[in-house]
């Protein structure tokens, strides 16, 4: 054990002056690696070793540089819990890059293609086909020959040419939350064939842009960046953002000049449709792009900035050798803000972190300590140029009297950072700026204002959850960080290169009143993000998990009804029947609710959480039944069907026979059970507040019963189509096999549609008699929707549903035959045939065929046989990470015809339910013919 005075301790300090006092403490170690980091995003302006997808996956560099690895969110089966996923290698990266160290990692703007960058300047590019878990080859490196020039040293993704809805902030008005939603219309320039392209900036001043056409190839052209001398073509750092007159390009050169130029690229033709005439040749022209670039304005090194904030305004004083130790580590372009209306309330601004080696900052303890990190700030501004009247009249004759404009860089007060700063992001759909620093802490600021987010903020509007008071704890000590799509969880490398997530913390009060308060905005934040994140087609997978963790119960459903608030969406579909299988907001609200109320694979789900996810099954059917309507209007004497469309309708089929045959025979369940109260009007009352019905709420509620007519008209056109449009081969016995299911049904689609009029019309003049207008029925509609409880306005609809409807309709059906079918494979009862099922068996999910090879209760694989009795090959199947449901469809679909039905019903990369594939390994497989298998289950 070493001596005191061997650590330098002067004895005579513990009695002298006690500010003298110097006790050799050690002080904060730095991060591992952090050297080592902060050298690397000094030479490259591309480094980023981990990148989070808008669809959930998560891509970062292994350790040792040679592959990519992929994992991303998942709940699990067993408990409910969400959490990252087991690692993901993509073996085939090491070889398309010829062993060369990968340094950078970008997703698009849609997240399904991942640019990976090497060492040598060469650009690989993968894409998600089917599952999170399973990229595929894009495009090859084989086309960039090694160069150290050629290494990218900034890079951007174009934007995809749609307007999508926005939210500006939630505001509180007389005790109740305002949205103010706006539609935001794309910045370009776009790929007319709405293909993706990547626009990079290499070392020696080279642009390149990489596009694909529409035949699936990549194409490359390439433009220089003109500069004034030679010593500013060599590059370190480049920043793009996209603007209404061309993109904006800020560039570092190794000369320490900051340049800004616009880049223009125009494309021939400007507009694009594969289905435009072909030319004389046979041959459709695919679009072509040109290149023009402007130097706008080039600016004298960065780096000349103060250490006091009281010199910010003399910088023309201030000696370069006061900040020589510093490098440019961080060059970003932040785009401006929006308001309410979607035009902008503040210009673009240049980001400049210049961060000093570590070991540098050893200084005299009595000193005051330099800054880690400083940013400097430069905003854009654009003025109107102003000529001579000859020179005017003469350029407006070029110009078609537009005014010229020219673009000038105002230098602006430098932000201070005791701790160095690796990473800067742009999060929260723009709202927010998040900076991490070296311990692994991240501190928000406003991008219009640069001001800091701390709590005790605004608390009459909500702007972001970072504004709101949400903050990630500093447990994980990294310095390589990803947000999630909507930024309330982040993962972090840490120092041992392990993938760690964080999620963000909020101090919810739990005896606090949810509707006021800190509580109130805490979920108004989480509601604002996720109707943000429903409008411009994010992965809420984060979310979901967040609100799980944060949110009680009741807190759960204040905000389910916030999101249907702030949407907003109308809750009553009584006349408009067709409109909530086109709402692009309704499945992702249903899809959250069911999502919430999932506890594991072997629990039954309660009502609030069944009644959507029954309602998702519906506009399934719906949407496929309508699909398969359309598509056999003409008849097909010598086209053969694919088998897989042929499986899922009649699986579908089945389904919506079998559900809504359940649906009836527990209403005549209730019928009996209700009989004896239905002239006692309190007990009928305390009876529906008791009664916990998912058929009695599917019946009342417009947008299931909506759902419900589609269903009904779907297996019409089925019935119809299978006769009066038989196919070829396979299909023609499929056509005969429909045509039976549904003409044997117990209960006919026509009958059953005259059920749901005749509920229709009880429920019309229920609304009727209370005075309701079509304004006053949404509350209602929603408080059945989404709170699962009916209202008093409804009862007069179940004394007419039980006394007269069904009464009515036991004539019409076979009652005996619905008493006996077996509904234990639909999953929604609660008796021990059904959980015996739901422990032993599981449904292929978008086909409804169920699936045979696994027993769930005790782990046995048993072999894979088909329905012939041969063994087949080996099979794998993919499970969603949301509902942890399954489809034995391992990969994309095979055919044309399956690929169209699976994309015009988004299940290519997605669920039903809305969640995304994951891949599994090994059987289960489905059987040979659906027809096999419900037979020999049912």
């Amino acid at each position: 054990m070493p001596l005191i005075m061997e650590e330098g301790l002067d004895v005579d300090d513990l009695f002298g002056d006690p500010n003298s006092l110097d006790l050799g403490l050690p002080t904060a170690q730095p991060t591992k690696g952090l050297a080592q980091r902060l050298d690397e995003m000094r030479l490259l302006g591309c480094c980023r070793k981990i990148a989070w997808s808008r669809l959930g996956c998560i891509a970062y560099i292994s350790q040792d540089g040679l592959q990519v690895i992929v994992r991303h969110l998942a709940c699990s089966p067993t408990d409910g819990k969400w959490a990252l996923t087991e690692e993901y290698p993509q073996n085939q990266i090491a070889q398309l890059h010829l062993g060369q160290q990968l340094l950078h990692l970008c997703w698009n703007e849609t997240g399904s293609d991942l640019a990976v960058l090497d060492a040598s300047g060469r650009i690989s590019i993968l894409s998600i086909p089917a599952a999170l878990n399973n990229l595929g080859i894009s495009r090859q490196t084989v086309v960039d020959p090694p160069d150290d020039g050629a290494q990218v040293v900034g890079m951007m993704w174009m934007n995809s040419n749609r307007a999508v809805h926005a939210f500006h902030q939630a505001a509180k008005v007389n005790g109740r939350w305002n949205y103010s939603p706006y539609r935001r219309k794309p910045i370009g320039p776009f790929h007319p064939a709405g293909k993706p392209a990547l626009i990079c900036f290499t070392r020696n001043g080279i642009m390149r842009l990489l596009y694909q056409n529409p035949d699936q190839r990549w194409v490359e052209v390439s433009a220089e960046l003109k500069t004034t001398n030679q010593s500013d073509r060599i590059l370190t750092h480049a920043a793009c953002l996209p603007s209404p007159n061309g993109i904006l390009v800020a560039t570092h050169s190794l000369s320490e000049r900051l340049s800004l130029y616009r880049v223009q690229i125009m494309w021939n033709p400007p507009q694009w449709d594969q289905a435009q005439q072909r030319q004389a040749s046979g041959v459709t022209p695919f679009p072509v792009p040109s290149i023009r670039i402007i130097n706008c304005k080039t600016e004298t090194p960065g780096r000349v900035f103060s250490f006091n904030k009281d010199q910010t305004d003399d910088l023309q004083n201030i000696a370069p050798n006061q900040s020589f130790l510093y490098q440019l580590t961080n060059l970003e372009l932040v785009s401006g803000q929006f308001d309410n209306t979607g035009a902008t309330t503040s210009p673009p601004c240049i980001l400049a972190v210049y961060s000093s080696p570590y070991n540098s900052a050893a200084h005299d303890p009595q000193q005051q300590e330099p800054p880690a990190s400083v940013m400097v700030r430069w905003q854009l501004e654009t003025s109107t140029l102003n000529l001579h009247p000859i020179f005017e009249e003469s350029l407006s004759k070029k110009t078609n009297g537009q005014q010229r404009t020219k673009l000038e860089i105002r230098r602006m007060e430098d932000i201070h950072f005791d701790k160095h700063v690796v990473s800067i992001d742009q999060i929260e759909f723009g709202c927010v700026l998040a900076i991490t620093h070296d311990d692994s802490s991240v501190s928000f600021f406003d991008p219009k204002s640069m001001s800091q987010f701390t709590e005790g903020g605004d608390i009459n509007a909500v702007t972001s959850i970072a504004q709101a008071g949400f903050r990630f704890p500093s447990d994980t000590p990294g310095l390589n960080i990803c947000f999630s799509p909507n930024s309330c969880l982040a993962v972090v490398l840490d120092t041992d290169w392990q993938a760690q997530l964080r999620i963000s913390d909020y101090n919810f009060e739990p005896e606090g009143d949810l509707h006021d308060g800190k509580n109130s905005i805490g979920i108004v934040a989480l509601a604002l993000t996720f109707s943000r994140g429903c409008a411009i087609e994010y992965n809420t997978d984060d979310l979901i998990m967040t609100i799980s963790r944060h949110l009680s119960t009741d807190a759960q459903n204040v905000f389910v009804n916030e999101v249907y608030r702030a949407l907003p969406i109308n809750c009553n579909f009584s006349m408009e029947q067709d409109k909530p299988m086109q709402h692009p907001y309704v499945p992702r609200c249903l899809s959250l609710q069911a999502a919430l109320g999932f506890q594991n694979f072997q629990t039954p789900r309660g009502l609030p959480s069944s009644v959507p996810w029954a309602v998702l099954h519906l506009r399934h059917a719906s949407l496929l039944f309508a699909f398969f309507f359309q598509y056999s209007k003409q008849p097909k004497e010598n086209e053969t069907l694919d088998h897989d469309v042929l499986q899922m309708v009649y699986g579908n089929t089945k389904w919506a026979l079998d559900f809504t045959q359940y649906l009836l025979n527990d209403l005549f369940s209730l019928a009996k059970e209700f009989e004896p109260i239905l002239d006692d009007q309190e007990a009928l009352a305390q009876k529906v507040k008791t009664t916990s019905s998912l058929s009695l709420t599917l019946v009342l509620a417009s947008m299931s019963r909506a759902f419900l007519h589609l269903v009904c008209r779907g297996l019409r056109g089925v019935h119809t189509s299978s006769i009066a449009s038989p196919f070829a081969g396979d299909g023609r016995a499929y056509s005969k096999e429909l045509y039976a299911l549904i003409d044997s049904a117990p209960v006919r689609f026509n009958v059953y549609e005259k059920f749901l009029n005749s509920v229709e019309s009880a429920i019309k003049n229920a609304y009727q008699r209370a005075g309701f207008g079509d304004d006053e029925r949404r509350t209602p509609e929603k408080d059945i929707l989404v709170n699962s409880r009916i209202p008093a306005v409804m009862i007069p609809v179940i004394v007419s549903l039980f006394k007269q409807t069904i009464p009515a309709i036991r004539t019409e059906v076979d009652r005996m035959s619905i008493y006996l079918t077996d509904y234990s494979w639909l999953g929604f009862c609660h008796d021990r045939r059904t959980e015996h099922y739901r422990q032993t068996r599981q449904v292929d999910i978008v086909k409804k065929v169920p699936l045979r090879g696994f027993d769930l209760s005790n782990g046995i694989i048993e072999p894979n046989v088909t329905s012939n009795g041969n063994k087949a090959g080996s099979s794998s199947r993919r499970r969603c990470v949301r509902c942890c449901e399954i489809t034995g469809d391992p990969s994309s679909p095979r055919s044309m015809l399956y690929f169209q039905l699976t994309l015009r019903l988004q299940l290519i990369r997605n669920c039903l339910c809305g969640g995304m594939w994951t891949c599994e390994d090994g059987p289960p497989t489905t059987a040979g013919t659906a027809m096999a298998t419900h037979k020999q289950v049912g």
